[in-house]
């Protein structure tokens, strides 16, 4: 394993990811409590020390008071690295929900960044703007087009965009 410390290592000025606090502050704890993680999957930087994959890993690994970081140095040509700084940050799969709520408890998934889902119901409509505030995306699982259309006007009333998506 080769390591590089964190100090030498350059932001990519080109990384079309960001990370809300609340997201960079959970990472920084997962590295804490966990830094085993960052040897399972290093920071992928180029020759010159720009991070091509991990600006988001590097950045929680300074804040977390790390001074050196596990690297792979990429051996593929330059015309590729674009390539891979949004091929690494696209997500194909998607959570099994059933699974993840038979396995772990709501706040502990939160805790390791997963996004819980809301789901709308009347008991829950009225902290539906709490919701928001905490998350900067929110899904609401609707079971009529009565309730999509309810928590679309729900949303906006607050002031708040909206999107739908239709599954």
């Amino acid at each position: 394993m080769t390591y590089a410390k964190t100090a030498s290592l350059k932001a990519n000025p080109n990384n079309p990811r960001a990370i809300r606090k609340g997201q960079l502050n959970k990472l920084v704890k997962s590295l804490q409590e966990f830094p085993e993680m960052l040897e399972a999957r290093p920071i992928v930087i180029d020759k010159d020390g720009t991070v091509l994959g991990g600006n988001m890993r590097l950045q929680a690994a300074q804040i977390a008071g790390m001074d050196e970081v596990p690297v792979y140095v990429r051996e593929w040509d330059e015309t590729k690295d674009g390539q891979f700084v949004i091929r690494d940050n696209v997500s194909f799969g998607e959570w099994d929900m059933d699974i993840l709520a038979n396995e772990w408890e709501a706040q502990e998934l939160e805790d390791m960044g997963v996004d819980i889902p809301v789901v709308l119901d009347e008991a829950s409509e009225k902290d539906l703007s709490e919701s928001i505030v905490e998350l900067y995306r929110v899904e609401v699982v609707c079971t009529s087009e009565e309730e999509q259309e309810a928590a679309y006007n729900a949303i906006i009333e607050l002031g708040y965009e909206c999107r739908l998506l239709t599954l």
